[in-house]
């Protein structure tokens, strides 16, 4: 079963050329409040600061891009700001699966994922199951059999609770007659740290979270959780090559979206401003670097997309009993 389908941005050259005729209509009189709705060191924390970055040394705005981190709640704390912000033109977010989760979770929030503005889906990040060196274990099956061995003392470590890590947990406990013990964090550089100290047993860190534990040695990729191998990993099989049958390949979106309320005018700024980071040689780097899959999508595009993957994880979180 394949969860996800990436879409394709169509027509690019002509939205992007709409987005910066419209964007003339709007400047940002202030510096910009830019959420991350995770933890510092976390897949999205690297990334909304990389894009900080490349804002700020391009000079590709006349005011800073302030990166403030909103993890409490598994998002629930940033999608409630977002959803009560004075100044929606001047308020953007870093944006990954529990963009859609929470609210399916935590209907008392009333946050409905579909009022945002959709600015940009930067990327598409990837998963990959690791365990320490320490363990001895370089196979899937190696994996499975250790596991069921070690019974609910074998905890994997994961960002947030009922979250995209949670939820490639419960798919290997049920597909597999696992009996992990899931804790979660507030965000995937404290996984990856305890991973390298061995506080838990295993993890599926985000490749750009866990990638300097790799490169010291601490830390093992059994498998990817993707449809072909990635090339940072090319001796590391998908799941499903090593699954016999239980297909699974799970993505996690990699958006910046606006507050509800922000402005037709605004949104068309944001967009221009995160294409020229898109296309940027930085961001192209870090794409490839870390294994970041997926193409450049706004607009109606993207609200399709967040369309699909709402139904998709309403579907994933009925079956593991986390909603009704």
């Amino acid at each position: 079963m394949r969860l996800f389908k990436t879409l394709t941005f169509s027509a690019a050259a002509f939205g992007m050329t709409l987005a910066a005729t419209a964007a003339s209509a709007f400047e940002p009189s202030k510096p910009i409040d830019f959420v991350i709705m995770a933890g510092k060191g976390g897949g999205a924390d690297k990334m909304a600061r990389l894009m900080q970055s490349i804002v700020e040394q391009e000079e590709m705005t006349s005011v800073p891009l302030v990166p403030t981190n909103k993890s409490g709640g598994s998002g629930a704390e940033a999608l409630n700001y977002m959803k009560n912000v004075n100044d929606p033109d001047h308020t953007i977010m870093v944006t990954l699966n529990s963009f859609y989760t929470t609210p399916l979770r935590q209907p008392g929030l009333k946050v409905d994922s579909m009022a945002f503005a959709p600015v940009a889906r930067m990327a598409e990040d990837t998963f990959v199951l690791w365990v320490h060196k320490d363990e001895g274990i370089e196979t899937f099956e190696e994996f499975l059999t250790e596991v069921r061995a070690r019974g609910n003392k074998w905890v994997m470590g994961g960002t947030g609770k009922n979250s995209e890590d949670n939820i490639i947990t419960d798919h290997l406990n049920e597909a597999y007659g696992l009996d992990i013990k899931y804790i979660p964090y507030k965000g995937g550089g404290a996984v990856a740290k305890d991973l390298a100290g061995k506080q838990i047993q295993s993890s599926v860190n985000n490749p750009s979270e866990a990638l300097g534990f790799y490169e010291s040695g601490d830390v093992v990729p059994i498998v990817a959780f993707t449809n072909e191998r990635l090339p940072m990993f090319p001796d590391t099989p998908t799941h499903n090559e090593v699954s016999d049958g239980d297909d699974f390949a799970y993505f996690m979106q990699r958006s910046v979206v606006g507050a509800p309320g922000m402005s037709d005018e605004a949104q068309a700024y944001y967009t221009d401003l995160f294409t020229q980071v898109f296309e940027s040689d930085a961001w192209q780097k870090y794409k490839n670097d870390k294994s970041l899959m997926g193409e450049f999508m706004s607009g109606e595009d993207l609200t399709t997309y967040w369309g699909e993957q709402i139904v998709n994880h309403e579907t994933i979180l009925k079956a593991s009993g986390a909603i009704q």
